[in-house]
C-alpha cells in the first residue's frame, strides 16, 4: 500500500475488557479503583466532575496522597497487613500490582485496548511479527505480542520495571516465548538499530513527558518526538504491520499526535485512528479520560 496515510474520525477507544479491575467512582479530582483484590483511592485531576458518592463515603483498602506538586506521595493503608503485592490477570495473562510512590500500581489498565488490537493483528497476519515495545514499563503489551505469536523486543530505562516483566512473563507461562528484555536510552537504542540495519513489523511506544535513561540521559516529549517517530519509520519492515503511540499528561492533542505520526508515514498508505483512551466507570455512563492515542494500521 502507497500514498498518504488517511486519518479517521476521532475515536474513544474503552479499556471494557477487565473482570480484575473495575473503576467503581470518580469525581472531584479523585478516582476509586478496584485491581483484584485490593480498591485504591487516587487522585486524578481530570475527573472534576461530581462523584456517584461523597468521597468521604468511598471505603478503600489504600488512600495516596501526594506530596504538594510532585508526583510523589505516601499510601495511607486500611490495615498494615494489606499485602504489597498481589496478583491479578488480564484474560490468559498473569502479573503482579504494587502500590508506588508515585501513585501508579505497575500496570496501566487503559492500555488494554492496545494489548487486544496487537493480538488480533498479529494472530491474523499469517506470517511471523516482529515487535518493538518502546517505554515497555512492566511488559505487559510484550507479554499479549509474545503470547499471540509475536518476537518481541522490549525496552525501557528502568531495569526495576525489567525485572519486573521478566517476573511477569514467568507467571504467564511464556518463559519459553522469544521477549528480549533491554534496559537501555530509547533514542540511542533507536539510533543503533537503524545502524544495524535491524528492522520491526510492529512498533509500540508509549513516552513519558518527561523522563531519564539509566545513563542520566533525557528525554523530553516536545524536543525528542518527531526524531523517534522518524526513527520508528527507518526501523519498519518492507511489510509493516502496524505502529501504536500514546502520549500522557501533556497539552497535546490527539490530532497533532496524528498528523506528526503521519507525516512521518508519508507514502506508506494505511489508515490512523486517533483520539483517546478511557476507562468506563461501573454503573453510570461516565468515562474517565486517560491519554491520548495515535495508531496506525497498515
Amino acid at each position: 500500500m502507497t500514498g498518504t496515510p488517511q486519518i479517521s474520525n476521532p475515536t474513544l477507544l474503552k479499556a471494557d475488557d477487565w473482570t480484575d479491575y473495575q473503576l467503581l467512582d470518580s469525581g472531584n479530582g479523585r478516582k476509586l479503583e478496584r485491581f483484584g483484590s485490593q480498591t485504591v483511592d487516587r487522585p486524578d485531576p481530570q475527573a472534576f466532575w461530581m462523584p456517584a458518592s461523597p468521597i468521604e463515603n468511598w471505603n478503600a483498602d489504600a488512600v495516596f496522597s501526594a506530596s504538594g506538586d510532585d508526583e510523589r506521595g505516601k499510601w495511607q493503608l486500611k490495615s498494615q497487613s494489606l499485602p504489597d503485592v498481589w496478583r491479578m490477570s488480564w484474560r490468559d495473562l498473569q502479573f503482579d500490582v504494587r502500590r508506588t510512590a508515585f501513585r501508579h500500581m505497575g500496570v496501566f489498565q487503559e492500555h488494554s485496548v492496545h494489548w487486544r488490537h496487537a493480538m488480533e493483528k498479529i494472530q491474523t497476519a499469517g506470517r511471523p511479527i516482529k515487535l518493538l515495545n518502546l517505554f515497555g514499563y512492566t511488559g505487559m503489551m510484550s507479554l499479549a505480542a509474545a503470547a499471540a505469536g509475536a518476537e518481541v523486543t522490549h525496552l525501557d530505562a528502568s531495569p526495576k520495571s525489567i525485572g519486573y516483566g521478566r517476573d511477569n512473563q514467568v507467571l504467564s507461562g511464556l518463559s519459553d516465548k522469544p521477549i528480549r528484555w533491554i534496559s537501555d536510552d530509547a533514542m540511542k537504542f533507536m539510533r543503533r538499530e537503524v545502524r544495524r540495519g535491524n528492522k520491526y513489523d510492529a512498533i509500540v511506544l508509549d513516552p513519558p513527558k518527561f523522563g531519564r535513561g539509566p545513563k542520566n540521559e533525557t528525554w523530553r516529549l516536545e524536543e525528542n518526538l518527531p526524531e523517534l517517530l522518524e526513527l520508528c519509520r527507518e526501523t519498519l519492515s518492507d511489510e509493516p504491520l502496524f505502529i501504536t503511540s500514546t502520549v500522557y499528561a501533556v497539552r497535546l492533542s490527539y490530532l497533532a499526535l496524528a498528523q506528526s505520526l503521519r507525516d512521518h508515514l508519508d507514502g506508506l498508505g494505511g489508515v490512523i485512528t486517533a483520539g483517546e483512551m478511557v476507562i468506563p466507570e461501573a454503573g453510570r455512563d461516565v468515562n474517565l479520560p486517560t491519554a491520548i492515542f495515535a495508531r496506525w494500521d497498515c
